[in-house]
């Protein structure tokens, strides 16, 4: 901005039209003028502000920022900010400013998998584009098992919330029963079919299968999003979808559950009803899971998938690009 005002000025305009042309202030105009006038080039830079200067020199921060993403301590596998102030010198309060201006999490470490599907690019943009363009007169289902759901009991009763003190329950739990909840996620409003099955081999899914038929309007054709989970692929399942020629099977890539819509529903069921809750049996659980459902049902809410294809393998090709001897 103050080389345009100058090079303004130079061209014989005024401060008036200088100031309107750029959309500063007239006085601005003027001090910049006038600085240029007396000290040229060396005008157009910062004064001195007052202020106490850094007491942390530039190296020493780059030091500590180096340090932090290409080594590790000598008996620790990450850096805490007490062993990087005994390394750098520096108090610890200072590694935790320096950590902070710079986003860096020692402490933290996530997880990831990249999927080695061979059709990883096929699979991906076939369940994208049913996300983003589903077909005409069809309803696109994201299915999956939420297997091995616990009924778990605390050993001792929970002590609720108080002010100033959270819900407390035991670490220990006394194991009732497990059950499993085959569902399938409707991606254009959200419903959700359910069915509980005390296990999840080929038979429940085929009744699963089954259940969809009969909820499915005849009418619409059905497209269903699974993983690559071996009950979904037996010759009993081929058999029964050679005998309903409006399913049709779209596999995920190995390895990628987060494409699958219906994960993120099971995320939702998990926090707000299941990892909580408290169960003496197997069917005071899977009443509260059909309850859930219903209440879902009665105020559904369908996931926005935003990514295409073509940015997601993008993303994952980025990814792979800063991990070594991840291979093409």
């Amino acid at each position: 901005m103050r080389s345009r005002i100058i090079l303004a000025c130079a061209e014989g305009a005024s401060n008036v039209d200088v100031a309107t042309e750029l959309g500063v202030h007239l006085s601005t105009v003027g001090k910049w003028r006038r600085r240029f006038l007396k000290l040229r080039l060396d005008g157009l830079i910062d004064e001195q502000r007052p202020g106490r200067p850094p007491s942390i020199a530039l190296d020493r921060v780059e030091d500590v920022v180096v340090t932090t993403l290409e080594q590790t301590p000598r008996n620790a596998t990450h850096w805490s900010r007490k062993s990087m102030a005994e390394r750098s010198g520096l108090s610890k309060s200072t590694i935790g400013r320096i950590w902070r201006d710079f986003g860096l999490k020692p402490h933290r470490a996530d997880t990831f998998k990249l999927s080695t599907d061979p059709q990883f690019i096929e699979k991906v943009v076939d369940v994208v584009g049913l996300y983003h363009n589903p077909p005409e007169r069809a309803v696109v289902l994201c299915v999956d098992e939420k297997s091995q759901i616990q009924a778990l009991d605390r050993s001792q009763p929970v002590l609720p919330m108080m002010p100033g003190m959270p819900e407390r329950r035991t670490h220990d739990y006394h194991r009732n029963g497990i059950t499993s909840l085959f569902a399938a996620f409707n991606i254009a409003d959200g419903t959700v079919i359910g069915q509980l099955h005390r296990q999840h081999r080929a038979t429940e899914f085929r009744k699963f299968l089954t259940t969809i038929d009969k909820t499915v309007p005849t009418d619409l054709d059905i497209h269903l999003i699974c993983d690559n989970y071996g009950t979904h692929k037996t010759p009993a399942i081929r058999a029964w979808l050679a005998r309903h020629p409006r399913f049709h099977m779209h596999f995920t890539p190995t390895g990628s559950s987060w494409i699958n819509q219906v994960e993120r529903w099971f995320g939702y069921l998990t926090e707000q009803k299941i990892r909580r809750g408290a169960h003496k049996s197997v069917r005071s659980l899977e009443a509260d899971i059909r309850a859930w459902i219903t209440d879902w049902n009665n105020n559904p809410r369908p996931f926005i998938w935003t990514k295409t294809a073509e940015e997601i393998l993008e993303s994952l090709a980025r990814f792979c690009r800063r991990i070594s001897g991840a291979g093409h």
